[in-house]
């Protein structure tokens, strides 16, 4: 008999995480995937630290009790940056955060001038900092906190099409800062920005290389995972949000997630239906 496949939650506020959906696709893991977004609490960036410190591991305790994962991606670069260790202490099964992918970004350097495009929240934490220091210390880091383009990527997957706007005010203010002639490297350190890169790299004034965490992080599900073999394909479960939008449904389903719903994160009973509730703890 064939044993049931790994389970594996991916968490973002939004569609961020959809782009480590992306490489834990092309990495053909063979496991059961369910996503979740907040999407009520979108974007994390202008929350609260002790908010999200309190919410993130509180709900995904909860997702962990109803949807029974054996590994939890905490697949957005805030909540990482913020929350990683409160929700490990939250849950029994392991917890994969994403880190900026600063150190690959430093080792692949020509120039010595690199870039990190992130959330404001994110590009300010002591996390970046530390990141920075170990890693990027030989090089000169352009720092690049951008409030833009979380929402330009919930607007692309939407079918909207991203703004052009936010675009160039992102390469912009790359390219234009102290050495930003001599930048040939670009950390994505937030998970909506990977879906960005066709439209980061065709508004870019010239060829970089932009480098993003997922296919990282596949690596790291399937070693905590014991998957031997990775030339399978990952199975969609549930896609759930707590606020659903139509744009959430429409990117969910074209990565193959049959069922979509809302999810309510209160203290109510599972409701009937397409929605989904998760109760916390009492």
């Amino acid at each position: 008999m064939t044993p049931p496949l790994k389970r594996v939650l991916l968490f973002d506020s939004g569609v961020g995480g959809l782009s480590v959906f992306d490489a834990i696709v092309e990495a053909g893991l063979p496991v059961e995937i369910d996503y979740v977004a907040d999407a009520a609490w979108l974007p994390y960036g202008e929350k609260p630290d002790d908010a999200l410190r309190a919410r993130v591991p509180a709900l995904i305790a909860a997702l962990e009790r109803a949807e029974a994962p054996d590994l939890v991606v905490l697949a957005c670069n805030t909540a990482s940056t913020i929350a990683l260790a409160e929700t490990r202490a939250a849950i029994a099964v392991p917890v994969v955060g994403v880190v900026p992918p600063i150190k690959p970004a430093a080792a692949l350097t020509r120039t010595g001038v690199i870039g990190v495009l992130a959330t404001p929240a994110t590009i300010r934490r002591p996390y970046t900092d530390a990141l920075i220091r170990e890693f990027a210390a030989d090089v000169h880091v352009i720092r690049v906190g951008d409030a833009g383009l979380v929402a330009a990527a919930e607007a692309k997957l939407s079918g909207a099409g991203a703004p052009s706007a936010a675009i160039a005010d992102a390469v912009a203010a790359l390219f234009g800062a102290p050495r930003g002639d001599a930048l040939d490297v670009v950390a994505l350190a937030c998970t909506h920005f990977p879906l960005l890169r066709e439209e980061l790299a065709a508004a870019a004034p010239r060829p970089v290389a932009w480098l993003e965490s997922g296919a990282a992080i596949a690596r790291r599900v399937a070693a905590l995972l014991g998957l031997a073999s990775v030339d399978g394909a990952p199975t969609p479960r549930l896609a759930l949000s707590t606020a659903l939008a139509p744009g959430f449904q429409r990117a969910c389903r074209m990565r193959g997630f049959t069922h979509v719903a809302e999810l309510e994160f209160d203290s109510a009973p599972r409701g009937a239906g397409s929605s989904r509730s998760v109760p916390p703890d009492a």
